[in-house]
């Protein structure tokens, strides 16, 4: 483990224990929040996308949280269908900001990560940005960040198993300041094609206030 890793506890609102880790280099320039991809798939901060990530943005100069949702590994609680899962983003948020004062703040989840990232409107959000997003997991209207007028970025993979990028365009056309990318020669797993995720995630970052 790199000597730089902090390893940390989160504690939720509904009093849950979360397990953590941070990165924060001294020279970062803003900070990211991991949220992985679905635990009962087999999920968790130790995901490739989530990992490398968390590898590789510190890096880039972004300072990083991975946790794993309630429920996985050391984290207490049981799976909250995405619903549980939005105290346990905000959790990670107050931890990561807590450790840093650098801004921008963002969210980059993966999968359920980026969609239970949609349902989280907290106010030290610069923006959300959303990997190989499935726009399933919860129902349209719980995805809040929807007609927030803070920048949402879809990362989403030209083969994507669970929607494509034109899937993504459709369901997001009404929505506020949102931009989606594709990531090409990609499907949800995005082997091969991290460090295209994190240039995507380091330019989101650049273009932020």
């Amino acid at each position: 483990m790199p000597d730089d890793i902090e390893t940390l506890t989160l504690t939720t609102t509904d009093g849950l224990a979360l397990e953590a880790e941070a990165r924060i280099p001294t020279t970062a320039r803003a900070a990211v929040v991991l949220p992985h991809p679905h635990p009962q798939h087999g999920g968790s901060m130790r995901s490739l996308v989530t990992s490398e990530l968390f590898r590789t943005l510190p890096e880039r100069g972004l300072a990083v949280l991975r946790f794993n949702f309630r429920g996985v590994e050391r984290s207490q609680g049981e799976h909250g269908h995405g619903r549980g899962e939005h105290a346990d983003v905000i959790a990670a948020i107050d931890a990561l900001a807590t450790r840093t004062p650098v801004r921008p703040l963002i969210t980059a989840g993966w999968s359920f990560g980026a969609d239970v990232s949609l349902s989280v409107l907290d106010e030290r959000l610069a923006g959300w940005f959303l990997i190989a997003s499935p726009l399933r997991i919860l129902r349209p209207d719980e995805f809040l960040a929807a007609h927030d007028p803070r920048p949402k970025f879809f990362a989403s993979p030209e083969n994507d198993q669970f929607r494509q990028p034109d899937g993504v365009r459709e369901l997001t056309a009404d929505w506020v300041n949102t931009e989606v990318e594709t990531v090409a020669g990609a499907d949800h797993y995005l082997v091969g094609r991290t460090a295209k995720v994190a240039d995507l995630l380091e330019a989101f970052v650049d273009r932020l206030p």
